[in-house]
């Protein structure tokens, strides 16, 4: 608890305390004593309200909370109803802690899975030695040695050691992340093991750990409908019930003496307070941004970065969902996923391939090396001649071989077999005979078909592709993974045209979202509904293009993601309907002189703390 948290709570115990004595003592013969002994617990646990009320009368901003207790307290106290007085500011300040404690411990939890600032960087000088600094103080291209256990503080390269990286605070998973020379890493992993030295690329403000920190941060100022409903309603509501409970004060005995009956001052003015304290609108304007909050947050945990409530609105109301292809639903990497009509064994052909390929920098040839798994013997290769658009042809152990599409083959005289597999097909020629051709093909993600269900199963209703590919190539990958609809061979104004008429075709509250890699789909992005960037560990482009960035490369998480913003949606109507509800019945109880000052408190103080204990729900989003 924070220090104003214990001050808080130690006035509640003593103000406590001092009331209950006070209940039992038989002081009913002595009015004033009785008065100046119940003042005392009053303005123990209610001092700091009636000041922020008297604060608000001075500022022009009357109706709020404070008011409402303040007036409601000192008119119960004015009527002799001192127990009640107190009972209802030491409850409201029960309330205040219960809601302090809950937001702290939101923000706490926030905090730890979110814990990805460094504190310092372990700066190298020239003599060899480290200085430890602050991460805003290392430049750009300086060298930091970052120790087994602890954070890398700025995005750089690796320049020596090797190591592993828990990189559980930016993507929610727990599969660590080998790391060595060459390989670039970015700020907020945990270096797990070997020590590494790292040149920075970037200053310690637009690094990932920051960038990301500072979204999280921000999310709040972008408010959903619902809470700029709150925001408008609780304007409007605070003066109109203020306004009521003074009617109800002074109309009905005014009415009732007019007509020659007693006109009961003291129980219409009874009534009047107990409205006020019902009507106290605490439940619903500190539980829905805190139910927000608390979605964001537990989001975040998961390596899910919702740039503000509005996006969680519109994420739980997506009904078409729409991917690019490459990089999103495939890996984005050519493999070779078979070796067809070979005249010889399936490895000697790859490797005479990879071979006469070894000299290529083409991502085909590179591809073809990693399916071959060795490294290749220059001193077997010679004579090599790259054919532009066609392939190459390279002496292999004394073997002429050629390895490349159906216009290489034309060229060196060969017939070359039909292959009805999906991809692009390589031909291989020795010495002039036709060996075999092998498929090379953009790997389906492993998960990506599971993501499409678990997207159906979340309430997506249709799942559309939209790729630059050809059509043979997007029909097949979008009957493996299951995707309802698919256009094919579309340039960027294509997609950002065929998403639009998905927008089109949608009805009443379905929205569209685009799922891409967030650097070349930026348009298409901004288009949709919502716009989701995955796999976007890393990359200033997809954090800026996106509404919501997926820090790993697991589409499953675009299920997740809508399936974490339903609950938070859900929670938050909860919370307006019952907050709503209970207090309009206790209005016209209290109206009705039927309800009394304890079921007030009930229907402020407990239906605050029930409120709020149904928020904090938001944040546990690690089963779903």
């Amino acid at each position: 608890m924070t220090k104003k948290q214990k001050n808080l709570l130690a006035r509640v115990i003593i103000a406590g305390i001092l009331m209950a004595v006070l209940a039992v003592l038989p002081l009913e013969n002595y009015p004033v004593l009785r008065f100046l002994l119940f003042l005392v617990p009053y303005l123990t646990v209610g001092y700091d309200i009636l000041r922020k009320a008297f604060k608000g009368i001075l500022n022009r901003q009357v109706f709020d909370e404070h008011f409402l207790m303040g007036v409601a307290t000192i008119g119960a106290m004015a009527l002799g109803e001192y127990t009640e007085g107190v009972a209802v500011m030491w409850f409201y300040q029960i309330g205040e802690l219960f809601q302090s404690y809950a937001v702290g411990k939101s923000r706490r939890n926030i905090s730890e899975l979110m814990d990805i600032r460094p504190d310092y960087a372990n700066l190298l000088a020239e003599d060899g030695s480290t200085e430890r600094v602050d991460p805003d103080d290392v430049e750009v291209g300086s060298t930091i040695v970052v120790n087994p256990g602890e954070k890398i503080p700025i995005d750089g390269v690796v320049t020596f050691g090797s190591s592993t990286l828990n990189t559980a605070a930016l993507t929610g998973e727990s599969l660590p992340r080998d790391v060595k020379a060459g390989d670039e890493v970015i700020s907020g992993c945990v270096n797990m093991s070997g020590l590494l030295r790292i040149e920075t690329t970037r200053e310690f403000d637009e690094s990932t750990a920051s960038k990301i920190l500072d979204l999280v941060e921000n999310a709040g100022s972008r408010k959903s409908r619902s809470e700029q409903f709150i925001t408008k309603f609780a304007k409007v509501y605070t003066p109109a019930v203020c306004y009521a409970a003074l009617a109800l004060a002074v109309i009905p005995p005014v009415v009732r003496l007019i007509i020659g009956l007693a006109p009961n001052f003291p129980d219409w003015i009874y009534r009047a307070l107990t409205f006020l304290v019902i009507s106290c609108p605490c439940a619903i304007v500190v539980s829905i941004p805190l139910s927000f909050f608390g979605g964001i947050g537990g989001a975040s945990a998961n390596g899910i970065l919702i740039k503000g409530s509005n996006f969680m609105e519109t994420l739980s109301e997506v009904a078409v969902a729409a991917f690019d292809k490459t990089g999103t639903i495939t890996k984005g990497n050519f493999a070779v996923t078979g070796v067809h009509h070979a005249v010889m064994e399936n490895e000697k052909l790859l490797e005479l391939a990879a071979l006469a390929e070894s000299h290529s920098s083409h991502p085909i040839s590179r591809s073809i090396l990693a399916a071959y798994g060795k490294e290749p013997d220059a001193a077997r290769v010679s004579g090599v001649r790259e054919i532009s658009g066609a392939g190459v042809v390279a002496t292999v152990d004394g073997h002429e071989v050629a390895a490349g599409n159906l216009r290489l083959m034309n060229e060196v005289g060969v017939t070359a077999e039909e292959c009805h597999s999906t991809g692009t097909i390589v031909h291989v020629a020795v010495d002039g005979t036709y060996a075999g051709h092998i498929v090379i093909a953009d790997e389906i993600k492993k998960n990506a078909a599971d993501a499409v269900r678990a997207l159906k199963a979340a309430g997506v209703r249709k799942t559309v592709m939209l790729t630059g590919d050809k059509e043979s190539v997007a029909s097949a990958v979008a009957e493996q993974v299951g995707i309802d609809e698919f256009r094919a061979e579309l340039l960027p104004a294509d997609k950002v045209a065929a998403v639009e008429k998905l927008i089109e075709g949608c009805s009443g509250k379905d929205k569209v979202a685009f799922v891409g890699d967030g650097i070349n789909d930026a348009p298409v992005l901004a288009r949709a509904d919502i716009g989701i960037a995955m796999g976007a560990l890393g990359s200033d482009a997809a954090i800026e293009a996106a509404d919501v960035v997926l820090m790993d490369d697991d589409p499953k998480k675009i299920a997740k993601a809508i399936r974490i913003a339903k609950k938070c949606i859900r929670i938050v109507y909860e919370n307006i309907y019952f907050a709503i509800g209970v207090k309009l019945a206790c209005l016209v109880l209290g109206a009705l002189g039927i309800a009394n000052m304890w079921l007030a408190i009930f229907a402020d103080v407990g239906v605050m703390v029930l409120c709020v204990l149904n928020a904090v729900r938001c944040l546990s989003v690690r089963s779903l």
